[in-house]
C-alpha cells in the first residue's frame, strides 16, 4: 500500500512545485507593491546660467505683461436688444507710469469694451486712446496708481541680428503669463493685412506665437522690449514656428503720437506721384530709377521746398518735374520705396532729398509734414 501511495505523494508533490515556479512572479510583485517606497531623489545641482538668467527675465518682465478681455455688442433682430459678448482676448504691456498699455489693433478691433488684467490679479476697465491699423498698434489706458506701475524696459530693433536670442510673453489661447523662446529668424519681413493691406519691417522669429499672444512683448536676452507680437504665419492657424513682430522702433515712434493725437500721422513731402504713368515718363527719359513728381501738393514741405511737378504745355508737350533720387543719401528707386523710407522719419524731421531737375542733380532740404492742409 505504501509503494501504491508513494508515486501519488511524488506527483502532486511536482504539481505543487510547478504550481510555485509559475506562481512566483506574481507573489514577487504583490511581495513588492506592498514594500514599495518613494524613489531616492537625485541631487540636481545648479542651474544652468542660460536658464538662470531665462527665468530672470520673465520674473523681472511678467508684471508688465497684461492680459486683455473684449466685449462687442450682439444685437437681437427680433426685439432689437443689445446685448454684450464676450468677443476675444489677447495681450498687451504697460508702456509708461500713465497707465498706457500697448496691444495690437486687431485684439481690441471692433470691441465695445475692454478689460485689462495684471499678473497680480487686479482688473481694469481700459479705456481707448488711439490706433494705427496700418501698423496694427493700439494704446489703451488704465486707470491704476502710478507708484505700483512696472513699465516694460525699451530697446531697439535697429540693431538686431539674425540668430540672437528672443522671448515671449503672452496668454496663447488664454494660457496667461506663457513664455516662450526662439531666435530672431530673419528682419525687415512684410506679411498681407485685412486691416493695412500690408505690414512691413516686421521682425520674424521662431518663438511660438499662438492666438492670445497678440500684443505681447517680443524682448531681447536683456528683457528690453524689441517688438510686438502680431501674426504668425500658419495653414492650420497654430504655431508653425513662424512669428511675427512688430519692431520697437516702429512701436516706439507711432505709439507717442497715438497718445497725443489719438491717430498715427504719416511722415510726408507733399507731392503726388506713381510707379504707372510716372514711370512710362520716366522710360521716355531713360531713367531707370527715381520717383518723377507729377504734382506738388499746395502748402505742402514740398512747395515749401520749390519742388516743381509736371506739367503739359499748350501744345500736349510735357515737361517732367523733379526727379527723386535719394532721400538723405540713400537711393529711391519707385513712389512705394520713397514712402517705406519715410517711415523711419517723424513728422518735423529735417531731409535732404536728391534729385534731378532740367537734367542737372540738385539737392533740396525740406521738414517732414503730416497731412498738408495742417501746414501754414
Amino acid at each position: 500500500m505504501h509503494g501504491v501511495q508513494l508515486p501519488r505523494i511524488l506527483f502532486w508533490a511536482a504539481i505543487l512545485f510547478l504550481l510555485t515556479l509559475a506562481a512566483k512572479p506574481w507573489l514577487e510583485q504583490l511581495l513588492i507593491l506592498h514594500q514599495a517606497e518613494p524613489r531616492a531623489v537625485t541631487a540636481r545641482g545648479e542651474l544652468a546660467g542660460d536658464e538662470l538668467a531665462t527665468i530672470e527675465i520673465f520674473q523681472r518682465v511678467s508684471p508688465s505683461v497684461v492680459f486683455i478681455s473684449t466685449t462687442a455688442t450682439l444685437v437681437n433682430p427680433w426685439v432689437r436688444n443689445l446685448t454684450e459678448v464676450r468677443r476675444g482676448t489677447g495681450s498687451g504691456l504697460i508702456w509708461d507710469h500713465q497707465g498706457h498699455v500697448v496691444t495690437n489693433f486687431h485684439v481690441i478691433e471692433d470691441a465695445r469694451s475692454a478689460r485689462v488684467r495684471l499678473t497680480d490679479g487686479r482688473s481694469y476697465n481700459a479705456q481707448f486712446i488711439g490706433a494705427s491699423p496700418e501698423h496694427d498698434l493700439a494704446v489703451l489706458r488704465i486707470g491704476m496708481p502710478s507708484a505700483k506701475i512696472q513699465p516694460v524696459a525699451v530697446g531697439r530693433s535697429a540693431d538686431l541680428r539674425v540668430g540672437q536670442k528672443v522671448f515671449a510673453i503672452g496668454n496663447p489661447f488664454g494660457f496667461d503669463y506663457s513664455l516662450t523662446t526662439g531666435v530672431v529668424s530673419a528682419l525687415d519681413r512684410t506679411i498681407a493685412s485685412e486691416q493695412a493691406g500690408e505690414i512691413r519691417r516686421l521682425i520674424q522669429t521662431d518663438a511660438a506665437i499662438n492666438p492670445g499672444n497678440s500684443g505681447g512683448p517680443l524682448l531681447d536676452s536683456a528683457g528690453r522690449l524689441i517688438g510686438i507680437n502680431t501674426a504668425i504665419y500658419s495653414p492650420s492657424g497654430s504655431f508653425s514656428g513662424i512669428g511675427f513682430a512688430v519692431p520697437v522702433d516702429t512701436v516706439n515712434r507711432v505709439v507717442p503720437q497715438l497718445i497725443a493725437h489719438g491717430r498715427y500721422v504719416r511722415p510726408r513731402i507733399g507731392i503726388y506721384s506713381d510707379d504707372g504713368t510716372a514711370r512710362t515718363i520716366l522710360d521716355q527719359l531713360g531713367i531707370e530709377n527715381g520717383v518723377l513728381v507729377l504734382r506738388v501738393e499746395p502748402q505742402s514741405p514740398a512747395e515749401r521746398a520749390g519742388l516743381v511737378g509736371t506739367r503739359v504745355t499748350n501744345g500736349g508737350e510735357v515737361i517732367p518735374g523733379d526727379i527723386i533720387r535719394s532721400l538723405d543719401g540713400r537711393p529711391v528707386a519707385t513712389m512705394d520705396a520713397l514712402i517705406e523710407q519715410l517711415e523711419g522719419y517723424q513728422v518735423g524731421d529735417r531731409v535732404e532729398l536728391g534729385i534731378v531737375r532740367n537734367g542737372r542733380p540738385a539737392t533740396v532740404e525740406l521738414t517732414l509734414g503730416g497731412r498738408y492742409r495742417q501746414w501754414d
